[in-house]
């Protein structure tokens, strides 16, 4: 909005700061990171006075979380749409299509997970809307998205996988294959950070040195010189979503201002469906999806674990991991949740320099 608003008043004093990217995503930030304190006080009361018990903790889940988790409340990630979606519609430049897709994906997945999260809370269980009914919605919803975004792409982008370390192959699809592929990216990429969001603070850290990866990526990838000169594919447009991604991360840090432990509040599939879809649509718009495997690469360890042990269980009749996902392995190991949520957060670190090294390494 506020960048239209200076398009329409012209010479305005200082108006020329809000042409700047990297000024409006300064400005999403500390934005996002506003509402986020204003609201939360009142957001977290009032969930914790309707939800009353709180979010359902898992019977089979560890035995530590039923004494210290129950009562909490959930739908968190509320606070984090409301506040990461408010500043991007007044950040950034609302003419611009890759940003109201990447908006109305995070959107669609954010009420299936609402719809999921207020499932339990209606019937005291953690089972929720069946999972087949979910896959579908999420399907419905990535599908119509990555067909916009390949309607959107330069032709020779259209229905390619850029490879990460070479600066010009491309892994040509046909739009079949490509909308699969893209399936699996976004709803893999919202299931895989669901799947993680398990204990105070483990999701929502990690998706924040995601979503600046992202929006590093994307300023880099939609800007002609810098792609020039990176040698990776040139998509015009892509720069805004820098500022998506810079609310998305001052809406992580207050939010986890209340997630961290003990947490006031879980963020929920609200939340977590949401910020997956979130990046699994940036990857795909910049034509980074396999970059999002190496970046995100914590949230691919733990859907995995999952994966493996479902698999294992059912083939042998033995479990790989004492727990899956992941985290609740070492938890059941007796490290310490404390312990656990931090040594995840420094692996993201490093796959997340990792993922931006393939910028320059080719």
């Amino acid at each position: 909005m506020f960048y239209y608003m200076t398009q329409i008043l012209g010479d305005v004093p200082g108006g020329n700061l809000f042409n700047y990217i990297t000024f409006r995503a300064g400005g999403a930030t500390m934005t996002a990171l506003l509402i986020s304190f204003i609201l939360a006080p009142w957001m977290i009361n009032t969930l914790r006075n309707r939800q009353g018990r709180g979010q359902p903790i898992r019977a089979d889940g560890p035995q530590s979380h039923l004494t210290t988790k129950v009562g909490t409340p959930t739908m968190g990630g509320l606070l984090i749409l409301l506040a990461s979606i408010g500043s991007t519609l007044l950040w950034g430049n609302l003419q611009n299509i890759f940003l109201w897709i990447a908006l109305l994906t995070t959107m669609g997945f954010g009420l299936i997970g609402f719809a999921d999260d207020y499932s339990k809370l209606c019937g005291h269980s953690s089972d929720g809307v069946p999972g087949r009914v979910k896959l579908v919605l999420e399907s419905l919803i990535a599908i119509v998205a990555i067909i916009f975004i390949s309607a959107n792409l330069p032709p020779e982008l259209a229905t390619s996988y850029a490879v990460p370390f070479f600066k010009d192959l491309l892994l040509p699809f046909g739009l079949p294959l490509y909308l699969i592929a893209g399936l699996i990216v976004i709803v893999g990429s919202s299931n895989a950070v669901h799947l993680t969001d398990g204990l105070d603070g483990l999701a929502i850290v990690p998706t924040m040195i995601a979503a600046a990866s992202f929006g590093f990526i994307a300023y880099l990838v939609g800007n002609a010189i810098f792609a020039n000169y990176l040698q990776v594919h040139y998509v015009p447009g892509t720069g805004e979503l820098a500022v998506f991604c810079a609310a998305l991360i001052g809406s992580g840090l207050g939010f986890l201002w209340y997630n961290a432990p003990p947490a006031a509040v879980f963020m929920g599939d609200t939340g977590s469906l949401a910020l997956g879809a979130a990046l699994g649509t940036i990857a795909i718009i910049t034509k980074h999806e396999l970059v999002l495997a190496i970046i995100g690469g914590l949230f691919v360890l733990e859907a995995v674990s999952v994966i493996v042990q479902v698999a294992s269980f059912k083939l042998t009749g033995k479990r790989v991991f004492a727990m899956a996902p992941l985290h609740h392995h070492f938890e059941q190991r007796g490290w310490a949740e404390s312990t656990i949520v931090i040594r995840f957060w420094i692996i993201s670190v490093v796959l997340a320099l990792v993922g931006l090294a393939t910028l320059k390494l080719r």
